[in-house]
């Protein structure tokens, strides 16, 4: 049994790491959040330790240090994007292995220094990229290998999810804590696609605000238009009123299915982890490089049959 502190329990995201270490058959012995809303401890984990103040957490994770069987052997790091580089290095000084959501930081020379921070503690940070773990993904990753690499294939991406007035009030509306639309809600896409697809060669951003992005991605394999939005209305008509999230990949055409086979993702990849198998800095550099280049391009014209079709919306209004 593993020893386990959890960084921004209150998170959307958290509930999904403290069942994670539950049904590893682990132990959450002590949680941090500047908000006190983390109810679902008690269902998960009710004798967990908790902190809504850093330096009390750290104090007491520190003090863990002293018993061997009592150290803390991983801390997951849930918190806002900006955070996510303090977080990090904190716990690998705290002699601990971390394991963070995505993105791990904002850009490549941050990652540098996590790397840096790695070698001077000898731990390991690991990456949540859970669509690896995907069956439907696995199974297009593999359909592409066995193909003909000397033909690239056709792909749109579309992910609309749809964040009501609270999204921009919160620290994801701030572009300077979660790094935009692109960065906060399409990380996990262009790792997906890199995964599948190959090394990236081509990056060019069509339209981008704080609500929505669009642009044209390159692979070794694939073409890719793609389009990103938390406005409900960028919803299909065929989606509008039933449900508000429309996540949709095509490739030559047809429709890769991947809406169900979350649920146990985030399970399957701690299970990886803790054999060793999971994916570090390395991994996630490629996506760090893309979003920070997204953030940083200026929007240019779509040409040569790259703009995603959603894109004559946006140029129309």
């Amino acid at each position: 049994m593993k020893n386990f502190a959890l960084v921004g329990a209150a998170g959307y995201i958290a509930p999904r790491h403290m069942r994670a270490i539950k049904e590893t058959g682990n132990n959450l012995v002590c949680a941090y959040d500047i908000n006190d809303s983390v109810g679902i401890i008690d269902s998960i984990s009710p004798d967990s330790e908790f902190f809504t103040e850093f330096e009390r957490f750290h104090d007491f994770a520190s003090r863990l240090k002293r018993e061997p069987i009592k150290a803390l052997d991983y801390v997951a790091v849930c918190s806002p994007n900006y955070l996510h580089h303090a977080h990090i290095t904190a716990g690998l000084r705290l002699g601990s292995d971390v394991i963070c959501e995505k993105p791990l930081v904002p850009t490549e020379q941050l990652l540098d220094d996590v790397s840096l921070v790695e070698r001077e503690t000898g731990r390991r940070l690991w990456n949540i990229l859970q669509l690896r773990h995907h069956q439907a993904i696995m199974d297009l990753k593999h359909k592409v290998e066995s193909g003909n690499q000397a033909h690239k294939h056709e792909v749109e991406l579309t992910y609309i999810t749809s964040r009501g007035k609270w999204y921009m009030e919160s620290w994801k509306g701030d572009p300077r804590k979660s790094f935009g639309v692109a960065t906060n809600i399409g990380v996990h896409f262009y790792d997906m696609l890199h995964y599948v697809f190959g090394k990236l060669q081509h990056n060019v951003v069509h339209f981008a605000n704080e609500f929505k992005a669009a642009g044209y991605l390159e692979y070794e394999n694939a073409r890719v238009r793609w389009f990103l939005s938390i406005d409900a209305n960028d919803l299909p008509e065929s989606v509008k009123g039933n449900k508000p999230t429309c996540r949709s990949i095509t490739c030559d055409g047809e429709e890769i299915e991947f809406s169900d086979g979350f649920t146990d993702l985030h399970t399957i990849s701690y299970q990886a982890i803790l054999k060793g198998e999971g994916f570090g800095i390395e991994d996630a550099r490629h996506c760090v490089t893309t979003v920070e280049h997204i953030r940083t391009m200026q929007p240019v014209r779509a040409t040569n049959n790259e703009g995603h079709p959603f894109l004559q919306r946006l140029v129309r209004s």
